[in-house]
């Protein structure tokens, strides 16, 4: 039993292409607004619908910052982050700690794997100073 995967619609490529010319992550919400200017815009509910299914095929990737907030990627851009939980900003890390790790079989039990993220959450440093600080209102 052979399982085809379809290529992806008009739309998918139009978000991928959007993507990939960034040169950054990207919310559901920027997509949009770049795209209502497009030949052929689409609702932000059909925005999300198709980032959904881009990222279930394993085309892209999904990163929740703290505030919730979704930030989608090609998955060929392998990047990682700090981010600071108080704040939210956020540091790209130089290099993936992941890229030597390989799951065998008997880990997956036939799962089959798409893409991984890997992020690092604490304080930056001007937080920590601030928390520390004596003359922060109560």
């Amino acid at each position: 039993m052979s399982t085809q995967v379809a290529a992806p619609s008009d739309r998918q490529q139009l978000l991928l292409a959007a993507l990939h010319r960034a040169d950054r992550e990207l919310s559901g919400q920027d997509l949009h607004a770049l795209l209502r200017q497009s030949p052929q815009p689409m609702g932000l509910a059909t925005v999300y619908r198709h980032l959904r299914q881009l990222q279930q095929r394993g085309l892209i990737r999904c990163r929740h910052l703290p505030s919730g907030e979704g930030l989608f990627a090609p998955t060929e851009r392998d990047e990682h982050h700090l981010t600071c939980v108080d704040c939210g900003c956020t540091t790209v890390l130089e290099h993936c700690p992941m890229h030597d790790v390989h799951l065998h079989d008997v880990q997956t039990s036939g799962f089959r794997l798409l893409f991984h993220t890997l992020e690092f959450f604490g304080l930056c440093h001007s937080c920590q100073q601030r928390q520390a600080s004596p003359t922060q209102a109560g």
